[in-house]
């Protein structure tokens, strides 16, 4: 007989709320206080961004640089225990997972890439034209990169979703080779539906690599692995530091950091819901960070104790409970405004909207990843099928980045086409400008096809 899960007692883990009961759950009722918590919550992985970190990083990426394929073997025994030999997953183990994929999953990966596919196509940017007064033309031509790769973590969990968010956007922008690493367990294998998902979309190649070894390969290129033109796909902080130090050689998507949720209530919302919502987001990691601001006092008093009951069978709970200690937060706020003010300064990556007239919310929302609106749109939607992308910005970013997307994986070109009419009349003032910022030869680049 299967024995029931215990989770270590919550006394154990606890802040003292606003009602002096002891709680998972810090609670604060000051705006003041509750601002600085959340700017340490926002700083919660700055901490791991020291200088030895760095330095292991810097140290396997100049070895993945300089010994390619061996590199990769060797800090794959050292760090994932077992050496990968062959360092690809052949396509015929690809569609054997796939196959082995229960119907019923397998249908909602076909749903998810059907949805996700299909919202992505719509942001497929269009080519400018503009003709001018003078028969110029100027315009932006957009192109898809030539190679991709995506890394999908492995680890606490398996992310086929992820494996779907980076390969079809990077398919829909035109991306002829899409690569593919994650690191594997002990004994070799790659989670069974995260390749199943790899087969689904039609990745290129899959290679049992992870780390920052893993992103050296695909920026770098070694013999068993193509060089790429953009990475995307989130990682642990050895994985962000090596995307970091070779973007510019590479493009990227994003520097993410550990998954975030901030719901705000009011006295319509569900205690159940709430503690569920919260839940969703600490089961991904320790680092996790769930938080709740509400105007309702009695769904921060009722919340804890929901929370402790839907832990009791949580398989996960142990990650939920370290999560919630060190990142959880409730504050009670006196009105939903200063639930958006607060909101807004801290930047979620996730955004729920649990109150009464959600929508009437959204336009004062200037920075969040993700906004999910009213009850039936819980974060989890959005991990797996909605359409828009699960690849958002984390610790703040959300105040100057947006999702991954299309053009992720596109870039654009100028076209500039004057005629002579177009060119006469603008060569005096190109001329002047020329010489204002001392540049002779721009100057004369001009006169010389102005001259009869």
């Amino acid at each position: 007989m299967k024995k029931e899960f215990k989770p270590q007692t919550l006394a154990e883990k606890s802040h003292i709320n606003s009602k002096g009961s002891k709680s998972v759950l810090q609670c604060i009722t000051d705006l003041d206080q509750a601002s600085k918590e959340l700017d340490r919550i926002s700083k919660r992985t700055s901490e791991n961004e020291q200088e030895e970190t760095t330095r292991i990083v810097q140290k396997i990426l100049q070895d993945v640089k300089e010994k390619g394929d061996e590199a990769l073997l060797y800090y794959t025994e050292r760090f994932d225990g077992f050496k990968p030999e062959p360092l690809t997953v052949s396509p015929e183990l690809l569609l054997e997972a796939w196959e082995s994929t229960p119907k019923a999953l397998q249908k909602a990966l076909r749903l998810a890439h059907q949805r996700i596919k299909n919202f992505h196509q719509h942001q497929l940017p269009t080519d400018l034209v503009i003709d001018g007064d003078n028969g110029e033309r100027v315009g932006r031509r957009w192109t898809p990169v030539q190679k991709a790769g995506i890394y999908i973590p492995g680890g606490r969990a398996s992310y086929p979703s992820t494996v779907l968010m980076n390969a079809i956007p990077a398919q829909v922008a035109g991306v002829k080779k899409i690569f593919m690493v994650s690191p594997a367990d002990a004994t070799g294998k790659i989670n069974n539906t995260v390749l199943a998902a790899a087969h689904l979309v039609g990745v290129s190649k899959v290679f049992r690599i992870g780390g920052a070894q893993a992103i050296g390969a695909l920026a770098y290129g070694t013999e068993a692995v193509e060089s790429v033109d953009v990475i995307s796909g989130p990682g642990n902080i050895y994985v962000t530091l090596a995307k970091k130090y070779l973007y510019g050689r590479v493009g990227i998507d994003s520097l993410a950091g550990p998954s975030e949720v901030l719901i705000i209530a009011d006295h319509t919302a569900q205690t159940k819901q709430v503690a569920a919502d919260l839940l969703a987001q600490a089961e991904h990691d320790p680092l996790a960070s769930s938080i709740l601001l509400t105007t309702e006092s009695k769904l921060a008093e009722e919340l804890p104790k929901e929370i402790e009951r839907q832990l009791t069978r949580n398989p996960r709970a142990e990650i939920c409970l370290k999560s919630l200690e060190s990142w959880g937060l409730i504050v009670i706020c006196k009105d939903l405004a200063s639930c958006i003010e607060l909101n807004n300064r801290f930047s979620p990556e996730h955004l729920e909207l649990l109150t009464e007239n959600p929508q009437s919310l959204v336009s004062k929302i200037s920075n969040a990843g993700a906004i999910f609106i009213g009850q039936w749109s819980p974060e989890a939607v959005g991990d797996y099928l909605a359409g828009p992308n699960h690849t958002l910005p984390t610790s703040g970013t959300a105040r100057f980045s947006g999702a991954l997307g299309v053009e992720t994986f596109m870039k654009n070109t100028s076209l500039i086409e004057f005629t002579k009419t177009a060119f006469e009349r603008t060569s005096k003032a190109v001329i002047e400008l020329a010489n204002s910022e001392g540049l002779y030869s721009h100057a004369e680049s001009i006169k010389i096809r102005s001259s009869k």
